[in-house]
């Protein structure tokens, strides 16, 4: 499995940039995880529009779902402006807000189809766990398996010790990590460097990314804060086009 990030800031894109995006790649089948603003711009340095496969949606804020739209618009004028064959095209999301679920789908040409965390999920090559965060409107993380490696992902949350059970057994964690040390993200449903540190230390996880990250500061002092809680663990923070091949 291949991960690449798409975007990575948490709110809104800076220029050039996007918010949250992740492509997933295995046996030549491509799952876009969330699609924030900037994201379908930026997705096309790593994967052409027409080859992407699905699309998985954590939760309806528009950092993580700004540009659904562009996807949709792509999906409806391809029949003209590819050679390529459109192949069958859905997007996945939750029910618990009918209106964000209602936004996936688009005409005839993109297919919205609900998950919840009570069944896993196969997606292609892929089989997807969902796992219920701590955020104001309802999120979802998502453990993404093949036969060979897992990743977790934890969406946007604040501290959760029941992630860290769910994370264990994975290759990669990213994690949000949306504030520095002894900022409280909890109101808000979003974890700190050094909570995201310590999910990653509970969870044993052998390699840690952080992402959705804030717009101040000096992101190598988040590393450093993660660092501290799992001295073990292989951390680093996101940055467009970074990508890691998953294997056991």
């Amino acid at each position: 499995m291949k991960v690449t990030v798409i975007g990575y800031w948490h709110a809104f894109p800076k220029k050039g940039e996007a918010a949250s995006g992740y492509l997933v790649e295995h046996d030549n089948y491509r799952v876009l995880v969330d699609c924030g603003s900037g994201v379908v711009s930026q997705l096309q340095h790593y994967c052409e529009l027409e080859d992407l496969d699905a699309v998985v949606i954590s939760h309806y804020h528009n950092d993580h779902i700004g540009d659904i739209g562009a996807l949709h618009y792509f999906r409806l004028l391809t029949p003209y402006i590819s050679q390529k064959a459109a192949k069958p095209f859905a997007v996945y999301g939750h029910q618990e807000d009918v209106q964000g679920f209602q936004r996936l789908s688009y005409k005839d040409v993109v297919n919205a189809i609900p998950y919840n965390e009570n069944q896993t999920l196969d997606i292609g090559p892929f089989q997807f766990s969902f796992y219920k965060t701590s955020h104001p409107v309802p999120c979802y993380a998502m453990k993404i398996q093949t036969s060979a490696s897992t990743l977790f992902y934890t969406a946007d949350t604040g501290y959760m010790p029941e992630l860290a059970e769910a994370a264990k057994g994975a290759d990669l964690l990213i994690a949000e990590c949306s504030l520095y040390k002894g900022q409280d993200g909890t109101p808000a449903g979003h974890m700190n460097s050094e909570e995201a540190g310590k999910l990653a230390n509970a969870a044993d996880v052998p390699a840690l990314l952080l992402t959705h990250l804030p717009h101040f500061g000096d992101h190598g002092q988040l590393k450093k804060e993660a660092q501290a809680q799992c001295p073990s663990t292989i951390i680093d923070t996101a940055s467009a086009g970074w990508s890691k091949t998953l294997s056991t």
